[in-house]
């Protein structure tokens, strides 16, 4: 654990779903900036797909899932979760860390990061830079451009989201 990051521009983040890319058949979350028109899709694992699906949904298992326990642990020991940031993405992966009271960051997953803020009511955001070569701007106005959005994700893979090494 480290002291956090301050002074580098963020923009605060919803969670608009999870979806299904096809023909794979791999789990986006999609995440759209709140003063912003820009989206966000992360692609990850089917398991913390049901989580975010099932915080959105408020379904309640008979027995805590991962997340309720480690937000369980949070709220025992009196540490609440504070920011989930995704904060990079290198080579096409996704990072992110929690922040809590303090200063004290922790690395995280993205999923596991928006899963557990899902469940502890944690602002989630993102680093501008990360918005800025993985985000898809879409106006809210533009009905045309949603349609295009939609088609863009039935047919983006992770592929086109890594760096071209002769750019």
């Amino acid at each position: 654990m480290e002291p956090a990051d301050e002074g580098t521009p963020l923009s605060e983040l919803s969670v608009v779903g999870v979806r299904v890319e096809l023909p794979s058949q791999q789990p986006i979350v999609l995440l759209k900036e709140v003063e912003g028109e820009r989206y966000l899709p992360i692609w990850i694992g089917a398991v913390e797909a049901t989580a975010i699906a099932f915080a959105q949904q408020g379904v309640v298992t008979a027995r805590p899932m991962t997340h309720d326990l480690l937000r369980d642990l949070l709220e025992a020991f009196e540490k609440p979760l504070q920011t989930v940031t995704i904060t990079e993405l290198r080579e096409g992966v996704f990072y992110a860390e929690l922040a809590f009271e303090g200063g004290v960051t922790v690395s995280a997953r993205p999923s596991d990061a928006i899963a557990l803020a899902m469940r502890s009511g944690a602002t989630i955001r993102s680093e501008e830079a990360v918005l800025a070569e993985a985000g898809i701007a879409i106006p809210d106005e533009q009905e045309d451009e949603v349609e295009k959005f939609r088609e863009f994700l039935d047919n983006v893979t992770p592929e086109d989201f890594e760096s071209d090494p002769q750019s």
